[in-house]
């Protein structure tokens, strides 16, 4: 395994209280948390994977904070463990979703973790045991947007990466679904010339992607539709490192 950038299309669908749609360009890593991208040093700032940008203890490499984490459901990791994300560019880094597929020493996908992050600085981690096809479900039990109630179940679609990467997230409540998230995109290999082209093409990723997010959370707020108040289901919020709440 070698690392590779998806160059993708993220769309976002909702239909509650308002219809409204947008899609916007990204690019995303997959990496081998055992063999993280080795960049020559002029390109080492538009890409780094830290643990501390992730659950766990920041003195500790992100796969051993999520052995840990496993662990204590039960599940040893016994393989190489993929990671989906986007990489710290320039000192910075947001991750809306992280996505794990931890694999078995024959080298079978175990399970499916998805790491959520919220603009709060607060994170969350869903163990998910997928069928043959990446389908999942499981219980909305964080907060991430003010603009979506509490509760229902998340329907997701998390097949590991190929040459095309297509994953699905829908939230279901009350027999609707007020929000569909879907990413597509193409492999490439993560050579020293095509990461320098990916950076060029789409600089400052994480950054443009947490401006976009408050862009259309004030948009939203503009059209008025209700707020959900974080505290009512967080009163406490932890710090970044720590989880929500662990199932």
């Amino acid at each position: 395994m070698t690392a590779a950038i998806y160059d993708a299309i993220i769309t976002h669908t909702r239909t509650e209280r308002l219809n409204r749609s947008f899609r916007h360009r990204i690019y995303l890593w997959l990496v081998d948390l055992d063999d993280l991208p080795r960049l020559p040093a002029p390109l080492r700032p538009f890409a780094r994977f830290d643990a501390r940008d992730h659950l766990g203890d920041p003195a500790q490499s992100i796969k051993d904070n999520l052995a840990d984490w496993l662990a204590a459901q039960g599940i040893e990791v016994g393989g190489r463990v993929l990671m989906l994300a986007s990489a710290r560019v320039l000192g910075y880094v947001f991750n809306p979703i992280t996505v794990y597929w931890v694999h078995d020493a024959a080298d079978r996908v175990v399970c499916v973790v998805a790491e959520v992050h919220n603009t709060y600085g607060q994170r969350h981690r869903y163990l998910l045991r997928t069928d043959d096809r990446g389908r999942a479900r499981a219980d909305k039990e964080f907060y991430v947007s003010p603009f979506l109630e509490m509760g229902g179940t998340y329907r997701m679609r998390l097949p590991r990466p190929g040459a095309v990467l297509s994953l699905t997230v829908a939230l279901s409540q009350g027999g609707k679904t007020p929000f569909t998230a879907t990413l597509v995109g193409e492999r490439r290999p993560a050579t020293t010339a095509e990461v320098v082209r990916t950076v060029a093409r789409r600089p400052l990723m994480p950054q443009r992607v947490s401006a976009l997010i408050r862009r259309h959370g004030i948009a939203l707020w503009l059209r008025r539709v209700p707020l959900v108040d974080r505290t009512v289901f967080h009163p406490a919020a932890p710090a970044p490192v720590t989880e929500e709440r662990v199932r």
